[in-house]
């Protein structure tokens, strides 16, 4: 059948399953939306207030579903709006198809009006990426898109279409379904881009079981690949024959319970006493799905100095990288586990988990009727959502506070910006969570900094009716900077308090949703379960303490046990 190259991308994304797109239109791209217009019943588009927030939401949508997430934007800078959400999502391999259109092929390097480079501007932070200039390319590059955003290790591609290839018409030969199979030349170039992880070496799943089995004082990292290849189950049944304690990193929240027996709580920078000093006295440290970056082995040379220390990864581009490894695997690491199983020998670290349970696992604060902590925020939060509620945050000190008390429960509940540090993350992640599980609750987590940064999304939660809960930690700061600048730099607080508009309440009201405002414990259990009733979005700002601090806290290339912070 002859369909154009906006049809032909259309049906790619029925063929992948798509039902759901998040975006912003503009001229390049209105081919496509036309042709979208035409097949409304078909895809549920979601219009945001910006590209960026569109990019987030669509990696939300990921996060929260495994699936891939779809986002459109239009040349030029509708394109380069992307480029932060594209970014958050590489640095913490999230499955994100970007779709953009660029100007006519006849146009491309002539300075055209809004026109750019996409592909180049977004070549170091995508998995892969094309410009597609013949649509009888169109149908197999998306099709190789999502093969390679969904595969190995996953992340983002974009798909940069010339405009005048979304007009142009060919013969379309729809990728049939038989058997769950697909026919002749399509079977092959699906075939060929399905790519499957590494199987993994059995003999180096039998050292590495003859390593655990002989190690007195082991000591597991749970990392983000646990969380992406769903490999919780494995995970936990593995921690458990094994009987180590776990440190988990902001990525890895969810992989395991946060209130298993075997937790000590977050590690690294803002780690637990309990994790860090563990790490550093442990004889064989076993990091599954996590790549040591620099808010993990913050002083690299030093990091798990009396261990044996042995990575499971599946790129192994991460191997050796950041901190050098006595033994690695390359693979899935739900595999790995599951063949490394069987070779355990009973075990009983009873000695070892007493030793490291003795340091506190969690801060605790100062909690005062008149006043609201951290601790009083999240604690009310885990308690009044429901179990399946999924959390978003926005990145600093509230972000740290969610992850050190909140305990998810499950992978995917918790949506942040772990790798790149996403200020203005959180609605957009909310939204795609919201979007996909309308019937669950969705929490989102912010400062008032970040809040500052993409709180026009409101718009699209209140237009769409998402009944999103967005809890403000109101301190009047950039909070984590303020840490910094009270700790290292004399407290010279350069440019970073926040004594200025808006009034958030009066904005929530503005767009249609519930804004309240709190000051101590009991007002904001009230406002919480209001707005857990409330069929519509709320805003909660939280009053909290100007001086209130994420504890503890090492400094950036200190060993892991220089507190600076208890």
């Amino acid at each position: 059948m002859q369909y154009n190259g906006a049809r032909i991308l259309l049906e790619c994304l029925k063929e992948q399953g798509v039902d759901t797109i998040f975006g912003y239109p503009g001229g390049t791209i209105l081919n496509v939306y036309d042709e979208m217009y035409k097949l409304k019943d078909e895809f549920r588009h979601i219009l945001t207030s910006h590209e960026q927030g569109a990019c987030h939401a669509a990696d939300g949508y990921a996060r929260a579903t495994g699936k891939v997430g779809v986002c459109f934007a239009t040349s030029g800078p509708g394109a380069t709006n992307l480029v932060t959400g594209i970014a958050t999502a590489y640095l913490d391999s999230s499955p994100v198809v970007a779709i953009t259109c660029n100007v006519s092929t006849s146009l491309i390097g002539k300075d055209s009006f809004q026109e750019v480079d996409i592909t180049g501007v977004t070549m170091p932070i995508t998995k892969c990426n094309y410009l597609v200039r013949s649509v009888e390319h169109l149908a197999d590059t998306v099709r190789e898109a999502f093969a390679i955003a969904r595969s190995g290790r996953p992340g983002p591609v974009l798909i940069d279409i010339a405009k005048d290839v979304t007009a142009q018409t060919t013969e379309f030969e729809p990728l049939a379904r038989r058997d769950h199979g697909t026919n002749g030349r399509l079977r092959s170039l699906m075939e060929r881009y399905d790519f499957k992880p590494p199987e993994p070496d059995m003999e180096d799943i039998r050292l590495l079981a003859d390593m655990l089995n002989h190690s007195r004082k082991p000591f597991v990292i749970c990392g983000g690949g646990v969380v992406r290849s769903r490999a919780h189950e494995a995970f936990r049944d593995f921690v458990h024959r094994l009987d180590a304690p776990v440190a988990i990193t902001v990525m890895g929240a969810g992989a395991i319970s946060g209130r298993d027996p075997l937790v000590t709580g977050m590690i690294g920078m803002h780690g637990s006493q309990a994790s860090n000093i563990a790490v550093d006295e442990c004889d064989l440290l076993l990091a599954v799905g996590c790549r040591f970056s620099d808010r993990v082995a913050l002083k690299p040379d030093t990091f798990a100095q009396h261990a044996k220390i042995v990575q499971i990864d599946i790129d192994r581009s991460e191997i050796n990288k950041n901190v050098e490894t006595d033994h690695h695997i390359i693979g899935d690491a739900r595999r790995i586990l599951e063949l490394l199983m069987p070779m355990l020998q009973p075990l009983d670290h009873t000695e070892w988990k007493n030793e490291v349970f003795s340091h506190p696992t969690e801060t605790i604060y100062d909690e005062q009727p008149d006043k609201l902590t951290p601790g009083d925020v999240l604690s009310t939060i885990a308690r009044l959502s429901p179990d399946d509620a999924f959390v978003s945050t926005d990145v600093g000190q509230h972000q740290m506070w969610a992850i050190q008390h909140f305990h998810f429960e499950y992978p995917g509940q918790l949506l942040t910006s772990g790798g790149f540090g996403t200020m203005g993350f959180g609605l957009g992640a909310a939204i795609g969570a919201q979007t996909a599980f309308p019937h669950r609750k969705v929490v989102h987590i912010t400062g008032d900094g970040s809040f500052r940064m993409n709180c026009n999304e409101l718009s699209t939660e209140s237009y769409y009716g998402l009944p999103i809960i967005t809890v403000i930690f109101d301190n009047g700061t950039l909070g984590m900077v303020r840490q910094w600048q009270t700790l290292i730099y004399g407290g010279r607080f350069s440019q970073t308090t926040l004594d200025r508009a808006p009034d958030f309440v009066k904005l929530a009201e503005a767009y249609g949703l519930n804004g309240m405002r709190v000051s101590n414990l009991d007002e904001f259990e009230k406002a919480f379960q209001t707005a857990l009733n409330s069929d519509r979005g709320s805003v909660i700002d939280c009053r909290i303490d100007i001086d209130e601090k994420v504890r503890p806290m090492v400094g950036g290339g200190s060993h892991i046990t220089d507190f600076m912070l208890n």
